[in-house]
């Protein structure tokens, strides 16, 4: 079933989360019209490969093309009306920068990942309950009701502030009429009737200067109280979504609608400023004893300034994180001489700013690494498809400094993948004849000098942004807190739905727990450690919770992925576990579980019945990514043999638990058809009979362990028929190649 499939048969409060992020970017219309298609191309690569995203464009328009041909065969005028309109927009937005729309596909379908592993879960997890929470929401609307209302009225001051203009025009002009006559003339009745009226006019003018500066005053301090609370609470908020989005979490939205609250702020302060200027040039055209405006002006502009400063300096942001393009699942985590992206944007977007913003990127104070590469970039609003102002740096690499790298051999493993650093953005802001200088800087990313300190690596960026909102603490792993038990499982279910496409359930993260604590433990009291998590070895064993989790990840990417997605390997389940499942359960039922002795490894374990009745169980020796190479693991469920004393090998997998039969879950994941006998002809080209690798086990019935070669015995079907007739099972004994534990 395709992953848009298992979409649609979602909850509606499910769906009502889809549909949030599907817009004019990529409209749902062509996710659902596509689907296959779609799910079969690699974006999350072409995300960070412009031609590779500029073939799958190309092919997008094709295929889109297509549908339209087909639709109007059936003349559905609608939908052919809309797929015309989209596909003018998908030409349009991203012919210039196919890389954004491989980014948009790319998340969309990580989100419907996530949502679809969110489902299968009994219960919301504590993460990304808060992250959703009603309160949040309702602050939003708030916030957004509360900009539209101070861009009202700083509208409707600018008309009192063209009616006092109006009125002291008049005044000028009436006043100037008297002064022009003669002395005589100003004495008379009528002249006398003109200076009272003259005198109501300037009481009025009074009255409507200090009534502007009054509006022009709320107005500041409405913008002022929002910036001051809510908005700063919605960027902050957004800025923890990030974090959490960053280490697999839900896609942070938001930034958008913080833009467009940023900008009318904006347009409404530099209004207020237009109107405190046109204050004072009336001023200087007219004064008089008790004006407010010399009193007031000055303060409010000061105010006016003030708020722009703090209202700039707040909207420069990290869009995107710091990322290598070749691990785009990993970010904050940088590889020295490898090439990285990173995204800033102006939340204030004014015309006037394009192209006149230069930004420039450095790496932390402390001297050890330097940045290679194009380091300084104008903002522009033609790079991003949204018109947004923003400025994306796709070729720098950090370097190490030669001064620095002699002392690199004095720092443990963990040293280096526990030390924090800081890319730090800076630029100024020449407007209006405000500069505001602005700075900003990316999470702390981890340096790396080796893929193979990437693991680690990668622990730390996930323990630094579950636990805190501190967007800089440096020094965070000189003493680094513990995280709630609960948090941390939810974290890592993240990992298998952003990484592998299918999260973790219940059962999975129970068992996930206990191997961290080593006992059944409640999620919501538990406080584990860092050390406990990432550099402390497991009982027993040479190596860490987290490398033994990586390598599990790394083993269903690489080879085990639809089995997984389709959710047919149970993975995380002790051994004693299993037995319980197995025990009732008919002879030849199976089940797939990790290794927990052997870094990425995966079995499966049968049960059966002896002739007396007692039950027993069978696992056999873990496969990994080297065996895995060389067969795959479906074609290893479907061809496997067992050889017990005399008997005619068989392949002892049945049904997976509970009561699935082999061939109809993973049937559609064999490679080809299993052969069979064949004859010589056969065999094509030079008569030979084809050859496939075949696993077969060895049952033994003492307790000597077999010897175990290697996992698979390169043999046809057919001559292994042969061979099992007419050789006796010592002879066959040594080309068993796959060591089976027996209970």
């Amino acid at each position: 079933m395709s992953q848009w499939s298992q979409v649609q048969q979602l909850e509606i409060k499910f769906l009502e989360q889809v549909d949030q992020f599907y817009d004019d970017n990529f409209p749902m219309e062509i996710r659902h019209l596509l689907a296959q298609w779609i799910e079969s191309q690699d974006w999350e690569a072409a995300s960070n490969n412009e031609a590779m995203a500029t073939i799958l464009l190309q092919n997008l328009l094709i295929q889109v093309d297509e549908q339209l041909d087909r639709v109007s065969q059936e003349k559905n005028l609608l939908l052919i009306h809309n797929l015309k309109r989209i596909r003018k927009l998908l030409q349009g937005k991203y012919h210039g920068n196919p890389m954004h729309i491989a980014v948009i596909i790319s998340n969309c379908l990580r989100e419907e990942r996530r949502i679809l592993a969110a489902a299968s879960m009994p219960v919301q997890g504590p993460l990304e309950k808060s992250l959703q929470n009603s309160v949040v929401s309702e602050r939003q609307r708030n916030v957004e009701h509360k900009v539209s209302a101070i861009k009202n009225s700083a509208q409707m001051t600018d008309q009192d502030v063209k009616y006092l203009e109006d009125l002291q025009e008049e005044f000028d002009f009436r006043y100037k009429t008297i002064q022009s006559l003669e002395q005589s003339d100003k004495n008379s009745a009528l002249i006398k009737q003109e200076m009272l009226a003259l005198q109501a006019m300037l009481n009025t003018l009074d009255y409507k200067r200090k009534e502007v500066l009054s509006k022009i005053g709320r107005v500041i301090h409405e913008i002022d109280m929002l910036m001051s609370n809510m908005l700063t609470e919605e960027l902050l908020d957004w800025k923890r979504r990030q974090q959490i989005a960053c280490i697999g979490g839900p896609l942070h939205g938001g930034l958008d609608q913080l833009q467009n609250c940023f900008t009318l702020l904006a347009e409404s302060l530099f209004q207020v400023r237009r109107q405190l200027e046109k204050l004072d040039e009336l001023l200087t055209r007219l004064t008089y004893d008790g004006d407010p405006i010399p009193v007031q002006r000055p303060q409010l502009l000061e105010k006016v300034n003030f708020l722009l400063y703090n209202l700039f300096r707040n909207s420069f942001v990290v869009e995107r994180q710091p990322c290598m393009p070749t691990h785009p699942q990993r970010p904050m985590v940088l590889k020295t001489l490898i090439q990285f992206t990173v995204k800033l944007r102006l939340l204030i977007k004014l015309p006037e700013l394009n192209y006149q913003i230069r930004v420039k990127a450095t790496i932390d104070n402390n001297r050890r690494f330097v940045l290679c590469g194009t380091h300084v970039k104008a903002m522009n609003m033609e790079e991003s498809a949204n018109g947004s102002l923003s400025v994306e740096f796709r070729h720098l690499q950090p370097k190490e400094m030669k001064s620095s790298a002699g002392s690199k051999g004095n720092e443990g493993p963990h040293m280096v993948t526990e030390e924090l650093h800081s890319i730090s953005f800076e630029t100024q802001v020449c407007l209006y004849g405000l500069t505001i200088n602005l700075e900003t800087s990316s999470l702390p990313v981890v340096m790396i000098s080796n893929v193979s300190q990437l693991p680690n690596a990668w622990a730390s960026i996930i323990w630094y942004n579950l636990s805190t909102n501190d967007p800089q603490n440096l020094s965070f792993f000189n003493n680094p807190p513990a995280a709630t038990l609960s948090q941390l499982l939810e974290v890592l279910s993240w990992q298998f739905s952003s990484y592998v496409g299918r999260g973790l359930n219940s059962e999975q993260l129970n068992m996930l727990a206990e191997k961290l604590t080593g006992q059944q433990v409640s999620y919501n009291d538990y406080q584990l450690s860092w050390a406990k998590f990432c550099k402390e070895h497991l009982p027993g064993k040479s190596f860490t919770f987290w490398v033994w989790l990586e390598a599990i990840l790394d083993l269903i990417k690489k080879h085990i992925l639809p089995l997984w997605i389709d959710g047919y390997i149970m993975g995380f389940v002790s051994k004693e576990k299993e037995r319980i499942l197995l025990k009732d359960k008919t002879p030849g039922t199976f089940l797939l579980r990790f290794s927990e002795s052997n870094l990425g490894g995966i079995t499966f374990t049968w049960v059966d019945q002896l002739e007396n009745g007692d039950v027993t169980f069978h696992s056999v020796e873990p496969y990994n990514k080297g065996r895995l190479s060389a067969l795959p693991f479906a074609d290893i469920l479907r061809d496997y043999k067992v050889i017990m004393a005399d008997n005619v090998p068989e392949n002892p997998l049945k049904y997976l638990y509970p009561d699935i039969p082999k061939d109809k879950a993973f049937g559609k994941h064999y490679s080809c058809q299993p052969n069979e006998v064949s004859k010589p002809s056969d065999g094509g080209g030079k008569g030979y009979v084809p050859s496939v690798f075949i696993p077969v086990s060895k049952i033994l019935n003492d307790s000597t362990d077999p010897h175990s070669p290697s996992d698979l015995l390169p043999m046809s079907p057919s001559v292994y028929a042969v061979l099992s007739e007419h050789l006796s099972p010592t002879v066959i004994e040594t080309a068993v190649c796959c060591k089976l534990f027996h209970s």
